[in-house]
């Protein structure tokens, strides 16, 4: 597999070498193992069953030109393992072909000692980006956690959470970008903002080959969101009847931004809620929160 072990010791050693535990205890197996792909069942509680075809093509592509970022998560069982989280990355790498998986195997009884040991190992200064975006994630997907929840335990900001997710939501090319520090968390952050991938790993490889500045990425970001926005007016003003441009502008003074609505003639279409920092992020949040409770 491309990159074996690509994730490094850092998350691999988040709970062997947390020392403030009872040494008595027995501590959940948290280190990256290779799994054989054939030995792997799929989790018969998965609640989702249907996965976008054209999308775990262009993963499972990624995966056999870099292999696979972030591990899955699995629980051992007689002579097997069984998925726990990361179906769509396993779907992916047998679609790949790959024979072996890297994945966390740990008991099911170790709910609590892996939210403690993630919680407190987050802290460390030693992790990068990437590394601390999956161990929020384990913490939601293993652990049950909110976003929420996870702002109490950890001291940081829920958007912060959110930011850091939302790294895992760039190409593998630029998850590893970060994660080998040709980029810079605020190039990452940058390029969260563009809604279209081509266009990320565009800009992703001028900023390698020209060692451009996280300000000039900001600008070339924001001339290619403008340029969206503008389209997406366009598109608005073409194609929008008058009761959806109400709806548009209704949503816009909620929120106290400018929407963007679009819907095709097949009644396909999107809102997209912008924000231009933090502080806007957190109040959207709270405003869905607050819509959510009612």
């Amino acid at each position: 597999m491309a990159r074996k072990n690509a994730l490094g010791r850092g998350l691999g050693a988040l709970i062997d070498n947390s020392e403030d535990y009872t040494r008595s205890t027995p501590k959940p197996q948290a280190s990256i193992n290779e799994i054989p792909i054939d030995k792997i069942e799929g989790n018969p509680w998965q609640p989702r069953s249907r996965f976008d075809e054209e999308s775990l093509n262009e993963l499972a592509s990624s995966i056999k030109k870099i292999g696979i970022i972030q591990p899955l998560t699995l629980r051992k069982t007689e002579d097997k393992y069984q998925l726990i989280a990361g179906e769509r990355r396993f779907r992916a790498a047998k679609l790949a072909g790959l024979k072996t998986v890297p994945a966390y195997v740990r008991n099911a009884e170790d709910d609590d000692m892996l939210e403690l040991a993630l919680v407190e190992n987050i802290q460390r200064e030693d992790l990068d980006p990437i590394e601390v975006a999956i161990s929020y994630q384990r913490l939601m997907e293993e652990c049950n956690l909110t976003q929420e929840s996870m702002s109490e335990r950890v001291g940081k900001k829920r958007s912060t959470i959110s930011n850091y997710l939302r790294l895992l939501k760039l190409p593998a090319e630029i998850q590893l970008g970060l994660r080998e520090k040709q980029i810079s968390m605020g190039h990452a952050r940058a390029l969260i903002n563009l809604d279209d991938q081509k266009l990320r790993l565009k800009i992703f490889n001028k900023i390698i080959k020209e060692d451009l500045s996280v300000r000039k990425v900001e600008e070339l970001v924001r001339k290619a969101v403008k340029g969206e926005e503008e389209s997406n007016k366009k598109e608005n003003k073409k194609e929008l009847p008058e009761e959806y441009e109400q709806l548009r502008q209704q949503l816009s003074n909620f929120f106290k931004t400018n929407i963007q609505f679009s819907r095709g003639n097949d009644g396909k279409g999107k809102i997209v809620i912008p924000f231009r920092n933090d502080d806007e992020l957190e109040k959207i949040v709270n405003v869905l929160d607050k819509a959510n409770t009612k």
